[in-house]
């Protein structure tokens, strides 16, 4: 197994988080790595548009970004050094070479039956943005939901 350098993307997030029932916070900044520049970019947005609804929690846009960066990563020859190397690793998946990628189908390279309602689905929704946020709504590829009505505790480490 070789080390290369690929490149990724970092979303640094300002934040500013309250216990419930406190009216003063303090800012944190937390960092998520993607691959995908548009992936990334999606996730800020959606982070920035659910903290508008939130009475405490407060995102920092102009702290925020999506910045390109290096990293070092193993790189392996080939599928079955991969899956060797990695195999006791907690949550792994053994990857089949011959097996369809995710969202393929199994013969003809069309979507499976779940990616093909994703999109149906995804094609009659309205952009948020032109129904004031009112879900269920899309942001790019991604589907807002309506709160369930249930209250969640959310604890965060700092």
């Amino acid at each position: 197994m070789d080390t290369g350098w690929i490149q990724v993307f970092v979303l640094t997030l300002a934040e500013c988080v309250a216990p419930a029932g406190k009216s003063v916070c303090q800012e944190q900044q937390v960092q998520y790595q993607f691959v995908d520049r548009e992936e990334c970019e999606a996730v800020l947005r959606q982070i920035v548009d659910y903290s508008a609804g939130s009475e405490n929690v407060i995102v920092n846009e102009q702290r925020s970004s999506c910045l390109p960066t290096a990293v070092q990563q193993p790189v392996f020859a080939s599928l079955d050094e991969a899956n060797e190397q990695l195999s006791d690793t907690e949550g792994w998946g053994t990857l089949n070479a011959a097996r369809p990628q995710p969202g393929q189908g199994k013969e003809s390279g069309e979507p499976s039956e779940t990616e093909a309602a994703h999109r149906q689905r995804l094609a009659r929704l309205p952009e948020c943005e032109d129904v004031a946020r009112t879900p269920p709504c899309k942001v790019g590829q991604i589907i807002v939901e309506a709160e369930s009505g249930e209250e969640m505790e959310v604890w965060k480490r700092d």
